[in-house]
C-alpha cells in the first residue's frame, strides 16, 4: 500500500504560492541550492504517482527534457529521470493534452479512486499544488506532510495548509540546510 505525500517549498510565513503580481517567488529553496534539492530527490526517488492540478503539472513537466540541458549537473538530470519514471495524473477541467509520457488527465478529483490507488500501489504518491492538496486533505487522504520552509516572508497567497481543516500531526523528521532552509516531515496521527 502507498502513502500519499504532500511536499512543497513554502515561505516562512507558510505560502505555497505568493499572491497574484508577486513575482519575487518564495525566496531562495530547492531550485537554488544543489544540497536541498539533492534532498528532495533522494526523498522522493521511489515515488510511483504525482498527482497534480493544472497549474503544477505545467511547471512540473520541465522535468521531461531537463537531463537534455546542455550542461545540466548530475543532480537534475536524476532528479529528471526518476520524474519521468513516475506516473503522472493530472486533475484539470481545460488542459487538452499532456507533454510527458506517463501521463493522463482527469477532468474531476475523485476521492476514492485515490484511495484505490493508494491501496494498490506498490509505491507511494505524491499530491503536489495547495489548491489540489486541499481536496485531498479535507478528504483525509494525506498520509505525510513535508515542508521546505524558506528563510523569506511573502505577506501573502496561497496557504501550504487549507483554511478550515485541523490536523493531529506527529513530526517524523526535521533538517536545516547551509542555505537557510528548513525541512520538516509530519505524518499523520
Amino acid at each position: 500500500m502507498g502513502r500519499l505525500v504532500y511536499s512543497m517549498i513554502t515561505s516562512l510565513d507558510g505560502y505555497a504560492v505568493t499572491a497574484p503580481g508577486d513575482d519575487g517567488g518564495l525566496g531562495f529553496g530547492a531550485e537554488d541550492d544543489e544540497e536541498v534539492h539533492t534532498f528532495i530527490g533522494e526523498t522522493f526517488r521511489d515515488v510511483g504517482t504525482y498527482l497534480y492540478g493544472r497549474r503544477m503539472y505545467e511547471t512540473m513537466v520541465f522535468w521531461e527534457t531537463a537531463h537534455a540541458l546542455p550542461d545540466v549537473p548530475a543532480h537534475i538530470a536524476r532528479f529528471a529521470r526518476d520524474w519521468q519514471a513516475a506516473e503522472k495524473v493530472v486533475h484539470s477541467t481545460t488542459l487538452e493534452e499532456v507533454a510527458s509520457a506517463r501521463t493522463r488527465i482527469e477532468r474531476t478529483f475523485d476521492p476514492e479512486a485515490v484511495r484505490r490507488l493508494k491501496a494498490t500501489s506498490d509505491h507511494d504518491l505524491t499530491v503536489d499544488g495547495p489548491t489540489l492538496a486541499a481536496q485531498a486533505i479535507r478528504a483525509g487522504l494525506v498520509d505525510d506532510y513535508h515542508l521546505f520552509v524558506t528563510t523569506t516572508v511573502v505577506g501573502g497567497g496561497t496557504r501550504f495548509f487549507p483554511d478550515g481543516v485541523r490536523l493531529d500531526l506527529e513530526l517524523v523528521e526535521e533538517r536545516s540546510f547551509a542555505s537557510g532552509v528548513l525541512h520538516a516531515h509530519y505524518r499523520a496521527r
